[in-house]
């Protein structure tokens, strides 16, 4: 499996750390390609109905655009992703502030977190693919979390056509735990189009509802008669736009209606246009569906096209936001003497 793994330098950070990149590859055409900062996904090769190969995933062509203008482009999140309201949560009794690093709020792990350092690489040997396994050492006190943390994500490329991203955690003391995987995926090409026309289904019947911040209420509403509804296939831009009853956009967490802690298919996205679909399989309680609404055409990404609004979308599993403030939420508590595990397969067909 070793002859399916190449490995060349990728520069050096701003502090003088070495980063390296890494490219998978099976026979079927897909080839995957990732760097150690941020054990981040930069190209995702997939081949369309004709057999034709394209670069799914939106990112950059050099280490310091990762560093200083990312949105996040495939990259590891943690310790937890997504919003903690005003950086704060209790534990134990005590109250901890986070880093906040998005106005008043903590977001995706805070200016330090897993997405902005170094990972340390190693191959791994599978019978199904070639995988690399990215391991980090997260302090106690890191963006203001307790506990010193051990994390770990291997990706895997597996010969019927899937990326399978394991992450997993270990800790010294009690300390939420939520990381996530967030590529931007684009099945026509990235830079070669927004997304709109794409189509989505997502099993899930509840959304979280979120305030004019996107900070989680704590309500978890049904989806039935809204415009997050993708319980049925529906193209992507037909409920987006300013009449009533569309949306600017998608940037929410939906419970997933299946049972979470065993791995099953969540949601489908397909582009009609090249016959790409993608399936997204998980064993986490949650989905965020994030449809790039930020990106403006102002980031110059591979290959020197720039990325307009909605030239690329999310599919993030993990737990709900915010599940830290809301104790019905799936917990994110991780203990010492436990293992955080939590899968995510993309797995691609035409």
């Amino acid at each position: 499996m070793m002859t399916d793994l190449q490995r060349e330098s990728f520069g050096r950070t701003k502090d003088g750390q070495a980063v390296e990149r890494y490219t998978l590859r099976v026979p079927n055409g897909l080839t995957a390609r990732f760097i150690s900062f941020g054990a981040t996904l930069t190209e995702l090769l997939v081949p369309d109905r004709d057999g034709r190969v394209a670069d799914v995933v939106l990112g950059f062509d050099d280490l310091t655009s990762y560093e200083s203008t990312s949105p996040y482009f495939g990259s590891t999140v943690g310790r937890v992703a997504f919003r903690i309201p005003f950086g704060q949560f209790v534990l134990g009794g005590r109250t901890y502030q986070l880093d906040r690093n998005s106005g008043d709020h903590h977001l995706h792990g805070g200016a330090g977190g897993f997405s902005w350092r170094v990972w340390h690489a190693e191959p791994v040997s599978r019978d199904d693919g070639p995988a690399i396994r990215f391991s980090l050492r997260s302090p106690d006190g890191d963006q203001g979390y307790p506990g010193q943390v051990d994390a770990a994500v291997e990706y895997g490329l597996t010969r019927d056509g899937a990326l399978r991203i394991v992450h997993s955690a270990t800790t010294d003391q009690p300390t939420p735990l939520n990381m996530t995987h967030h590529s931007y995926f684009n099945l026509a090409g990235a830079g070669f189009c927004d997304v709109l026309q794409h189509e989505l289904q997502i099993d899930a019947e509840r959304f979280s509802e979120t305030d004019a911040d996107t900070i989680p209420t704590g309500k978890l509403l049904p989806v039935a008669g809204t415009p997050l509804d993708f319980r049925q296939p529906e193209r992507i831009g037909l409920r987006i736009g300013t009449a009533d009853g569309q949306v600017d956009g998608y940037d929410l967490a939906y419970l997933l209606r299946t049972e979470a802690g065993r791995l099953r298919q969540v949601a489908t996205l397909r582009d009609p246009a090249s016959g790409r679909v993608m399936d997204v399989l998980t064993d986490a309680p949650a989905l965020v569906l994030y449809t790039g609404n930020e990106l403006n055409g102002s980031l110059q990404g591979k290959h020197g096209v720039f990325y307009g609004k909605q030239y690329g979308m999310c599919l993030e599993t993990g737990g709900l936001p915010a599940a830290v403030h809301h104790a019905h939420f799936p917990p994110i508590l991780l203990k010492p003497g436990q293992t955080y595990r939590h899968t995510c397969v993309y797995r691609f067909r035409s």
